[in-house]
């Protein structure tokens, strides 16, 4: 018979760290949120999909693409672009060059809707997260997130940082 092998625990320094992660990704999302609903009406997903489109060639991106760059399931982005197309912000159509393919377009309105969003969530995002921090802690945060994503999403799907061919 094989001894079972102890588990591992966290130190304490570890726990504390770890303690003060979850803070952050528990805090963080409720306080984007707020600030965009109160001063755009957009989740702070619906904000990101638009701001994804804005910055892409044309303002255009395949669904599948989309879905990577937005960390998200093909279906929970498809009812998002749903809900934005009956606000006018987002258009979908067949894309040219695969018609099994459909693409993501970001309309006039939503153009407007996302440069208007823009500063407020920012301001929010500099206040709370970039403004505490030095520089060197800035590089530390990129260095950091960067190697627990490496673990997480070691082909870089998830978060766009990889163009994508679908």
């Amino acid at each position: 018979m094989s001894r079972m092998t102890e588990p591992r625990w966290l130190t304490p320094e570890q726990l504390c760290a770890w303690k003060k992660l979850i803070a952050v990704v528990e805090l963080l999302p409720g306080t984007l949120e707020s600030q965009l609903q109160r001063d755009s009406g957009l989740s702070h997903f619906e904000y990101f999909t638009l701001a994804m489109l804005s910055e892409a060639p044309d303002r255009t991106l395949r669904m599948t693409s989309l879905a990577a760059q937005t960390n998200a399931t093909l279906a929970r982005l498809s009812h998002v672009v749903t809900r934005l197309e009956k606000r006018g912000l987002v258009r979908r159509e067949a894309c040219a060059e695969d018609r099994r393919a459909t693409n993501a377009i970001l309309t006039p309105a939503g153009w407007t809707t996302v440069e208007a969003a823009a500063p407020g969530h920012v301001g929010t995002v500099l206040a709370t997260v970039i403004d505490p921090l030095t520089d060197s802690d800035v590089a530390d945060l990129d260095r950091v997130m960067g190697r627990i994503l490496e673990v997480l999403d070691p082909s870089h799907i998830m978060v766009g940082l990889l163009p994508t061919d679908d």
